[in-house]
């Protein structure tokens, strides 16, 4: 991608791109006329710092990633990919690698998934590099790559543990809400995470979330939380 591309990509000024490519606090390599980035790297640097930034920032990177794929900026991303039965309340599980367990079967129940140890497999891979509990009492575990191959289609499996989980958060906080996120390719994998990034920055959506007592009334406030999420991009 050109530093124009990248600019219309976030929803950025060039010289805001230019910046932070000058900086190196972005990847890519330097040519004759500026920037070159590559998309995958791209898309992993605005994941990864999704946590710190703020709504209005988050709508503006949603929308221009919708634009940028062609897909739907004002839908449901999120619960659109959440399948029958794919809400755990509560989430029956004390270790990282017992959630991770009971999320993958909840997709392997709804014959989402081909292989679901290597699923779990490639999913603990991924937290070995960085623990995906960035959200204050929220981790989103995914793949490091989209799965096209190992999964039937895109879908998001949500838990809830009430108590809280050791997941690796940054300041050693225990993790409550996982929103295990596999998509088929990279275009729905980055939408997805800016949307959910998005509406768990909703004032009091993580207290509301984490509150609910059963399936049905947690995926009735994710809906809503969702829509007006969707309202805001």
């Amino acid at each position: 991608m050109s530093q124009q591309q990248v600019a219309a990509y976030l929803h950025l000024d060039v010289r805001e791109v230019v910046k932070l490519a000058s900086r190196g606090e972005i990847p890519c390599r330097k040519v004759r006329d500026g920037f070159v980035f590559r998309k995958g790297q791209v898309d992993h640097w605005v994941w990864e710092r999704m946590h710190t930034l703020g709504r209005d920032r988050l709508a503006a990177i949603e929308k221009g990633v919708s634009a940028h794929h062609g897909l739907d900026a004002g839908g449901l991303t999120v619960c659109s990919l959440i399948p029958a039965g794919g809400v755990a309340v509560p989430l029956r599980a004390k270790t990282r690698n017992a959630a991770l367990l009971a999320l993958v079967r909840l997709a392997d129940r709804a014959d989402l998934v081909y292989d679901k140890d290597e699923l779990v497999a490639e999913l603990r891979r991924r937290e070995e590099l960085c623990s995906t509990a960035l959200f204050p009492q929220v981790a989103v575990p995914h793949p490091r790559h989209p799965l096209p191959w190992d999964i039937a289609a895109s879908f998001v499996i949500v838990g809830l543990a009430p108590r809280g989980i050791p997941y690796g958060a940054e300041d050693g906080s225990l993790t409550r809400l996982f929103f295990l996120t596999c998509c088929k390719d990279e275009r729905t994998h980055l939408h997805v995470l800016a949307r959910l990034a998005l509406v768990l920055h909703g004032s009091g959506v993580i207290e509301e979330l984490t509150a609910a007592q059963s399936a049905e009334e947690f995926g009735e406030m994710l809906l809503r939380q969702e829509r007006a999420a969707a309202a805001r991009a």
